[in-house]
Protein backbone atom coordinates (compact mmCIF):
# COMPACT_ATOMS: atom_id res chain seq x y z
CA UNK A 1 0.00 0.00 0.00
CA UNK A 2 1.59 3.03 -0.49
CA UNK A 3 2.28 5.37 1.77
CA UNK A 4 0.54 8.86 1.84
CA UNK A 5 2.77 10.25 4.07
CA UNK A 6 5.33 10.63 1.27
CA UNK A 7 2.93 11.51 -1.51
CA UNK A 8 1.94 15.02 1.13
CA UNK A 9 5.83 15.50 1.42
CA UNK A 10 6.73 14.56 -2.16
CA UNK A 11 8.50 17.65 -4.18
CA UNK A 12 7.07 19.96 -6.04
CA UNK A 13 6.58 19.16 -9.80
CA UNK A 14 9.14 21.81 -11.94
CA UNK A 15 6.16 23.75 -13.13
CA UNK A 16 5.00 24.56 -9.41
CA UNK A 17 8.49 25.34 -8.92
CA UNK A 18 9.26 27.23 -12.17
CA UNK A 19 5.97 29.55 -11.02
CA UNK A 20 6.92 30.32 -7.33
CA UNK A 21 10.21 31.30 -8.48
CA UNK A 22 8.72 33.69 -11.27
CA UNK A 23 5.95 34.79 -8.70
CA UNK A 24 8.88 35.71 -5.92
CA UNK A 25 11.06 37.45 -8.79
CA UNK A 26 7.68 39.19 -9.51
CA UNK A 27 8.00 40.53 -6.26
CA UNK A 28 11.58 41.63 -5.81
CA UNK A 29 11.34 43.82 -9.24
CA UNK A 30 12.21 47.30 -8.96
CA UNK A 31 10.09 48.13 -11.28
CA UNK A 32 5.61 48.53 -10.39
CA UNK A 33 4.51 45.23 -11.61
CA UNK A 34 1.15 43.53 -11.32
CA UNK A 35 -0.57 40.53 -13.06
CA UNK A 36 -4.51 39.78 -13.41
CA UNK A 37 -5.71 36.15 -14.04
CA UNK A 38 -8.07 34.98 -16.86
CA UNK A 39 -11.02 36.55 -15.05
CA UNK A 40 -9.78 39.81 -14.45
CA UNK A 41 -8.67 39.46 -10.70
CA UNK A 42 -5.05 40.70 -9.30
CA UNK A 43 -3.02 37.84 -9.18
CA UNK A 44 0.24 39.43 -7.94
CA UNK A 45 0.73 43.18 -6.59
CA UNK A 46 4.52 43.68 -6.54
CA UNK A 47 6.20 45.36 -3.52
CA UNK A 48 7.30 48.70 -6.04
CA UNK A 49 3.69 48.56 -6.93
CA UNK A 50 2.35 48.89 -3.36
CA UNK A 51 4.79 51.83 -2.89
CA UNK A 52 3.96 53.58 -6.24
CA UNK A 53 0.21 53.54 -5.43
CA UNK A 54 -0.33 53.53 -1.74
CA UNK A 55 -1.61 50.37 -1.65
CA UNK A 56 -1.00 47.06 0.23
CA UNK A 57 -0.88 43.65 -2.06
CA UNK A 58 -3.41 42.58 0.28
CA UNK A 59 -6.21 45.03 -0.20
CA UNK A 60 -5.74 44.03 -4.32
CA UNK A 61 -5.08 40.74 -3.99
CA UNK A 62 -7.68 38.30 -5.40
CA UNK A 63 -10.06 41.19 -6.35
CA UNK A 64 -11.14 43.46 -9.61
CA UNK A 65 -11.23 46.71 -8.55
CA UNK A 66 -7.67 47.40 -8.95
CA UNK A 67 -8.25 50.87 -11.12
CA UNK A 68 -9.13 52.34 -7.73
CA UNK A 69 -5.82 52.83 -7.21
CA UNK A 70 -4.62 55.01 -10.48
CA UNK A 71 -8.16 56.71 -11.02
CA UNK A 72 -10.59 58.50 -9.16
CA UNK A 73 -13.52 57.79 -11.58
CA UNK A 74 -13.88 53.87 -13.14
CA UNK A 75 -11.76 53.55 -16.08
CA UNK A 76 -10.00 50.13 -17.60
CA UNK A 77 -6.64 49.82 -17.32
CA UNK A 78 -4.24 48.65 -19.90
CA UNK A 79 -4.19 45.46 -18.52
CA UNK A 80 -7.97 45.43 -18.11
CA UNK A 81 -8.15 46.24 -22.28
CA UNK A 82 -5.59 43.54 -23.33
CA UNK A 83 -7.59 40.65 -21.03
CA UNK A 84 -10.74 41.72 -22.80
CA UNK A 85 -9.40 40.65 -26.29
CA UNK A 86 -9.28 44.56 -27.07
CA UNK A 87 -5.40 44.47 -28.21
CA UNK A 88 -6.50 45.14 -31.78
CA UNK A 89 -8.27 48.52 -30.90
CA UNK A 90 -5.39 50.62 -28.80
CA UNK A 91 -7.21 52.56 -25.89
CA UNK A 92 -6.76 56.27 -26.40
CA UNK A 93 -8.91 58.30 -23.44
CA UNK A 94 -8.50 62.25 -23.10
CA UNK A 95 -4.84 62.99 -21.65
CA UNK A 96 -3.35 59.30 -23.22
CA UNK A 97 -1.59 57.94 -25.74
CA UNK A 98 -1.81 54.57 -26.77
CA UNK A 99 0.15 52.76 -29.11
CA UNK A 100 0.93 48.82 -29.77
CA UNK A 101 4.11 47.86 -29.06
CA UNK A 102 6.41 46.31 -31.70
CA UNK A 103 6.65 43.23 -29.96
CA UNK A 104 3.40 41.13 -31.04
CA UNK A 105 0.01 41.88 -28.48
CA UNK A 106 1.65 44.23 -26.08
CA UNK A 107 -0.12 47.89 -25.69
CA UNK A 108 2.04 50.94 -24.38
CA UNK A 109 0.16 54.25 -22.99
CA UNK A 110 1.55 57.26 -21.26
CA UNK A 111 -1.33 59.15 -19.17
CA UNK A 112 -1.42 60.94 -15.88
CA UNK A 113 -3.31 58.85 -13.12
CA UNK A 114 -4.72 60.40 -9.72
CA UNK A 115 -3.30 58.28 -7.77
CA UNK A 116 -6.02 58.17 -4.84
CA UNK A 117 -4.45 56.97 -2.08
CA UNK A 118 -1.13 58.92 -1.96
CA UNK A 119 -3.02 61.94 -3.70
CA UNK A 120 0.19 62.75 -5.71
CA UNK A 121 -1.22 62.64 -9.53
CA UNK A 122 1.64 61.19 -11.67
CA UNK A 123 2.42 60.47 -14.80
CA UNK A 124 2.57 56.58 -15.78
CA UNK A 125 4.71 54.88 -18.53
CA UNK A 126 2.33 51.74 -18.94
CA UNK A 127 2.99 48.35 -20.64
CA UNK A 128 0.51 45.62 -20.63
CA UNK A 129 1.50 42.14 -21.80
CA UNK A 130 -0.55 38.68 -22.61
CA UNK A 131 0.61 35.68 -20.78
CA UNK A 132 -0.36 32.44 -22.46
CA UNK A 133 -1.40 28.91 -21.36
CA UNK A 134 0.12 25.82 -22.55
CA UNK A 135 -2.67 25.60 -25.44
CA UNK A 136 -2.46 29.24 -26.76
CA UNK A 137 -5.47 30.66 -24.36
CA UNK A 138 -4.88 34.02 -22.75
CA UNK A 139 -4.22 32.69 -19.06
CA UNK A 140 -3.21 36.26 -17.29
CA UNK A 141 -1.99 39.92 -18.55
CA UNK A 142 1.27 41.35 -17.04
CA UNK A 143 1.23 45.43 -16.45
CA UNK A 144 4.43 47.53 -15.52
CA UNK A 145 4.52 50.89 -14.87
CA UNK A 146 7.38 53.37 -15.28
CA UNK A 147 7.46 57.02 -12.79
CA UNK A 148 7.94 59.66 -15.73
CA UNK A 149 6.27 62.28 -13.86
CA UNK A 150 9.67 64.49 -13.20
CA UNK A 151 10.40 64.06 -16.46
CA UNK A 152 7.05 65.18 -17.83
CA UNK A 153 7.24 68.26 -16.05
CA UNK A 154 11.19 69.07 -16.81
CA UNK A 155 9.45 68.75 -20.49
CA UNK A 156 7.06 70.76 -20.03
CA UNK A 157 9.12 73.36 -18.39
CA UNK A 158 11.25 73.60 -21.29
CA UNK A 159 8.13 73.41 -23.69
CA UNK A 160 7.22 76.49 -21.55
CA UNK A 161 10.22 78.55 -21.51
CA UNK A 162 10.67 78.33 -25.17
CA UNK A 163 6.87 80.06 -25.85
CA UNK A 164 7.64 82.40 -22.65
CA UNK A 165 8.61 85.63 -21.31
CA UNK A 166 10.80 84.37 -18.55
CA UNK A 167 10.17 87.74 -16.60
CA UNK A 168 6.90 88.22 -16.95
CA UNK A 169 4.96 84.78 -17.76
CA UNK A 170 3.75 86.09 -20.77
CA UNK A 171 4.03 84.65 -24.27
CA UNK A 172 7.28 85.47 -26.29
CA UNK A 173 7.91 87.20 -29.25
CA UNK A 174 7.84 83.85 -31.12
CA UNK A 175 4.77 82.76 -29.68
CA UNK A 176 3.18 86.04 -30.75
CA UNK A 177 4.57 84.96 -34.32
CA UNK A 178 3.44 81.42 -34.44
CA UNK A 179 -0.21 82.85 -33.12
CA UNK A 180 -0.81 86.12 -34.84
CA UNK A 181 0.34 84.09 -38.47
CA UNK A 182 -2.88 81.71 -37.15
CA UNK A 183 -4.70 83.42 -36.35
CA UNK A 184 -4.71 85.28 -39.19
CA UNK A 185 -5.11 82.20 -41.36
CA UNK A 186 -7.89 81.30 -39.18
CA UNK A 187 -9.78 84.82 -39.73
CA UNK A 188 -9.05 84.37 -43.78
CA UNK A 189 -11.03 81.04 -43.41
CA UNK A 190 -14.27 82.23 -41.34
CA UNK A 191 -14.06 85.66 -42.49
CA UNK A 192 -13.82 87.34 -39.16
CA UNK A 193 -11.98 90.36 -38.41
CA UNK A 194 -9.11 90.43 -36.39
CA UNK A 195 -8.04 93.22 -33.91
CA UNK A 196 -4.09 94.17 -32.82
CA UNK A 197 -3.23 96.48 -29.78
CA UNK A 198 0.53 97.44 -29.26
CA UNK A 199 1.11 98.53 -25.54
CA UNK A 200 4.37 100.34 -24.99
CA UNK A 201 5.31 101.69 -21.09
CA UNK A 202 5.83 104.97 -21.35
CA UNK A 203 8.93 106.78 -20.52
CA UNK A 204 10.32 103.66 -19.25
CA UNK A 205 14.47 104.43 -19.57
CA UNK A 206 13.96 106.75 -17.42
CA UNK A 207 11.78 104.76 -14.66
CA UNK A 208 15.02 102.27 -14.86
CA UNK A 209 17.15 105.07 -14.78
CA UNK A 210 15.43 106.84 -11.85
CA UNK A 211 14.52 103.60 -10.01
CA UNK A 212 16.83 100.79 -10.73
CA UNK A 213 16.52 97.56 -13.16
CA UNK A 214 14.80 95.54 -10.18
CA UNK A 215 12.38 98.00 -9.47
CA UNK A 216 11.67 98.21 -13.69
CA UNK A 217 11.85 94.36 -13.75
CA UNK A 218 8.60 94.41 -10.95
CA UNK A 219 7.39 97.02 -12.94
CA UNK A 220 7.53 95.27 -16.00
CA UNK A 221 5.69 92.38 -14.46
CA UNK A 222 2.91 94.51 -12.62
CA UNK A 223 2.00 95.83 -16.06
CA UNK A 224 2.01 92.51 -17.60
CA UNK A 225 -0.14 91.36 -15.37
CA UNK A 226 -2.74 94.46 -15.81
CA UNK A 227 -2.54 93.79 -19.84
CA UNK A 228 -3.98 89.91 -18.97
CA UNK A 229 -6.12 90.75 -16.43
CA UNK A 230 -8.26 92.16 -19.73
CA UNK A 231 -7.85 89.62 -21.63
CA UNK A 232 -10.66 86.74 -22.99
CA UNK A 233 -9.56 83.15 -22.75
CA UNK A 234 -9.38 83.13 -26.51
CA UNK A 235 -7.05 86.27 -26.78
CA UNK A 236 -2.72 86.53 -26.36
CA UNK A 237 -0.76 89.12 -24.58
CA UNK A 238 2.97 88.64 -25.70
CA UNK A 239 6.21 90.64 -24.68
CA UNK A 240 7.29 91.94 -27.97
CA UNK A 241 9.96 93.32 -26.66
CA UNK A 242 11.29 95.33 -24.36
CA UNK A 243 9.19 97.38 -22.33
CA UNK A 244 6.35 96.70 -25.40
CA UNK A 245 3.95 94.48 -25.38
CA UNK A 246 1.20 93.06 -28.46
CA UNK A 247 -2.04 91.84 -27.89
CA UNK A 248 -4.25 89.62 -30.58
CA UNK A 249 -7.60 89.91 -30.35
CA UNK A 250 -9.42 87.66 -32.42
CA UNK A 251 -13.04 88.03 -33.47
CA UNK A 252 -12.88 91.85 -32.48
CA UNK A 253 -13.79 94.84 -34.40
CA UNK A 254 -11.73 98.01 -33.84
CA UNK A 255 -14.45 99.58 -31.86
CA UNK A 256 -14.07 96.70 -29.17
CA UNK A 257 -10.00 96.36 -29.69
CA UNK A 258 -10.04 100.67 -28.64
CA UNK A 259 -12.64 99.56 -25.67
CA UNK A 260 -10.11 96.61 -24.49
CA UNK A 261 -7.11 99.13 -25.02
CA UNK A 262 -9.02 101.80 -22.80
CA UNK A 263 -9.25 99.54 -20.15
CA UNK A 264 -5.74 98.25 -20.02
CA UNK A 265 -4.99 102.26 -19.73
CA UNK A 266 -6.84 102.59 -16.78
CA UNK A 267 -5.83 99.23 -15.09
CA UNK A 268 -2.54 100.46 -15.50
CA UNK A 269 -3.20 104.12 -14.12
CA UNK A 270 -5.10 102.77 -11.52
CA UNK A 271 -1.99 100.46 -10.37
CA UNK A 272 -0.37 103.84 -9.38
CA UNK A 273 3.49 103.00 -9.74
CA UNK A 274 5.60 105.97 -8.88
CA UNK A 275 7.13 107.26 -12.19
CA UNK A 276 9.09 109.24 -9.85
CA UNK A 277 10.55 109.49 -6.51
CA UNK A 278 8.39 112.62 -5.43
CA UNK A 279 5.64 114.86 -8.09
CA UNK A 280 3.01 111.76 -8.04
CA UNK A 281 3.69 111.11 -11.25
CA UNK A 282 2.51 107.63 -12.22
CA UNK A 283 3.68 104.35 -15.01
CA UNK A 284 1.15 105.18 -17.76
CA UNK A 285 1.15 102.88 -21.50
CA UNK A 286 0.43 103.86 -24.78
CA UNK A 287 -1.44 101.94 -27.00
CA UNK A 288 -2.17 101.90 -30.70
CA UNK A 289 -4.99 99.73 -32.27
CA UNK A 290 -5.64 98.09 -35.46
CA UNK A 291 -8.35 95.72 -37.02
CA UNK A 292 -8.18 93.90 -40.60
CA UNK A 293 -10.80 91.70 -42.26
CA UNK A 294 -8.22 89.11 -44.19
CA UNK A 295 -9.20 88.90 -47.31
CA UNK A 296 -7.96 90.04 -50.84
CA UNK A 297 -5.69 92.57 -50.97
CA UNK A 298 -5.09 92.63 -47.22
CA UNK A 299 -1.56 91.39 -45.52
CA UNK A 300 -1.28 90.82 -42.03
CA UNK A 301 2.29 92.69 -41.85
CA UNK A 302 0.04 95.83 -42.73
CA UNK A 303 -2.19 95.10 -39.88
CA UNK A 304 0.92 95.07 -37.75
CA UNK A 305 2.49 97.85 -39.37
CA UNK A 306 -1.01 99.90 -38.68
CA UNK A 307 -1.48 99.20 -35.41
CA UNK A 308 2.67 100.37 -33.97
CA UNK A 309 2.15 103.59 -36.34
CA UNK A 310 -1.37 104.30 -34.08
CA UNK A 311 1.33 103.25 -31.15
CA UNK A 312 3.84 105.98 -32.35
CA UNK A 313 1.25 108.63 -32.75
CA UNK A 314 -0.65 107.86 -29.36
CA UNK A 315 3.39 108.49 -28.22
CA UNK A 316 3.40 111.77 -30.13
CA UNK A 317 0.33 112.71 -29.07
CA UNK A 318 1.31 113.00 -25.45
CA UNK A 319 1.18 109.21 -23.87
CA UNK A 320 -0.88 107.72 -21.64
CA UNK A 321 -3.79 107.29 -24.68
CA UNK A 322 -5.04 105.29 -26.88
CA UNK A 323 -4.89 105.37 -30.82
CA UNK A 324 -6.82 104.28 -33.96
CA UNK A 325 -5.65 104.15 -37.44
CA UNK A 326 -6.41 107.14 -39.11
CA UNK A 327 -8.37 105.03 -41.76
CA UNK A 328 -9.70 102.11 -40.21
CA UNK A 329 -9.83 98.78 -42.50
CA UNK A 330 -12.41 97.32 -40.70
Amino acid sequence: MPDSHANMHAAPTADAASHDFAVKMMQLLVVPTFVLDAAGKVMIWNRACEQLTGVPAAEVIGGNQHWRCFYAQQRPTLADLLLAGHASAPYSPAGTHACRSGTGDNLCAENWCDMPRTGRRRYLAVDASPIYGKHGELAAVVETLRDMTDEKRAQAALERLATHDSLTGLANRRCFDDTVHAEWQRAQRQQLPLSLLMVDVDNFKQYNDSHGHLRGDDCLRKVAGAVASEMRSNDLVARYGGEEFAVILPNQSLKGAAIVAERIRHRVERLQLPREHAGGLYVTVSIGAATALPGPGTQLAQLIHTAESALYRAKHLGRNRISLPEVASC
